[in-house]
């Protein structure tokens, strides 16, 4: 089965794209992508696939998971969203507890935003929250983003406060990737609630990264977003 799976992806496999995409997720030395390897798939593609393959079992999977393949490991966190739709309560805790326990294989910024708002953020909008401040902490990069853009399946149900409390957690890490997570969940907030995004950024735009600033205030009037970049 996952031979076939890697087959069917490979038909749709670009060698210019994939050289252009080695570049665009920094996958060279001492880069966050260092050493991945791409077939240069566009996503729509990739859940062609995952589509196809959906009744695969987890411990196959996570087989495909731990490949160096970037569309093959975005193939296999797809396959799991495909799951966790059509899947009960039980099945969907043993999806979400197999995504925990392998999150570090999500190991990219588009393999986090396309699966953890879809997994993590949709089992827990009703649970405890525990395991994302956990993961804010986490030295890991990708367990970190994790935290933050899982938020968003609670920023669309009207919940917030959890964005918040992470995005102070993660106020001052040092990674680009963090900053423009936390800014685009702020400027998700702003989608709701501008006012209460700005109560927000009153508190700490002084002392935010620029990039999150910049993202939080994308969608604000020009006059605002001059205001509050000048300050």
């Amino acid at each position: 089965m996952i031979e076939d799976l890697k087959r069917e992806l490979s038909l749709y496999s670009d060698f210019e794209k994939a050289n252009i995409l080695q570049r665009f997720f920094k996958t060279g030395f001492g880069q966050y992508g260092e050493g991945d390897i791409f077939l240069g798939i566009v996503v729509p593609n990739t859940r062609i696939v995952a589509k196809k393959f959906s009744d695969l079992p987890l411990y196959e999977i996570k087989k495909i998971l731990y490949s160096r393949v970037h569309e093959e490991r975005l193939c296999a966190l797809l396959l799991l969203v495909e799951k966790f739709n059509k899947a009960n309560d039980l099945e969907q805790k043993k999806i979400f507890d197999f995504y925990i326990k392998n999150a570090k294989q999500a190991n990219n910024w588009d393999l986090v935003d396309l699966s953890a708002p879809k997994i993590v953020g949709k089992y827990l909008l009703d649970k405890s929250k525990t395991i994302l401040y956990k993961f804010a902490k986490s030295k890991n990069l990708w367990e970190k983003r994790i935290s933050i853009v899982s938020t968003y399946t609670f920023i669309k149900a009207g919940e917030y406060k959890d964005t918040f409390k992470i995005a102070e957690i993660l106020m001052n890490d040092k990674h680009d990737l963090i900053h423009k997570a936390v800014g685009w969940m702020l400027r998700e907030v702003g989608k709701i609630s501008q006012k209460d995004e700005e109560k927000f950024l009153q508190k700490y735009y002084k002392k935010m990264p620029r990039t999150t600033l910049r993202y939080a205030i994308e969608k604000f009037p020009e006059e605002k977003r001059i205001k509050y970049l000048a300050k």
